[in-house]
C-alpha cells in the first residue's frame, strides 16, 4: 500500500496540504501551485521506500559500530535498561 503521506513529508517538505484517510483522494492541497497528481506519488513511492530502507541499514550499521566501540553486545544493553 503507498503511503501518501509518508511520500508527501518527505518530497514536499514545506508545502501545506492535508490528508483525510490513507487514499489519494482525500488529499486536500493547500500550498500555493499545482497539486501532485496520484501517478506522480505512486511513481515515487518505489524511492521513497528504497531511501527508507537505506536509512534504516545505515541506522542499524551506526548501532552496531557504537557497541563495538562500547565493547558491548545488543543483549548487555538490553539488560542494562531492562
Amino acid at each position: 500500500m503507498i503511503n501518501y503521506a509518508t511520500i508527501l513529508l518527505r518530497r514536499y517538505a514545506g508545502k501545506e496540504w492535508t490528508l483525510n484517510g490513507e487514499d489519494y483522494t482525500g488529499l486536500t492541497w493547500l500550498s500555493d501551485g499545482t497539486k501532485p497528481t496520484k501517478a506522480t506519488l505512486d511513481e515515487l513511492w518505489p524511492d521513497v521506500q528504497a531511501e527508507i530502507a537505506d536509512e534504516k541499514t545505515a541506522q542499524a550499521a551506526a548501532r552496531q559500530a557504537l557497541l563495538n566501540k562500547l565493547g558491548i553486545t545488543a543483549d548487555e544493553v538490553s539488560l542494562l535498561l531492562g
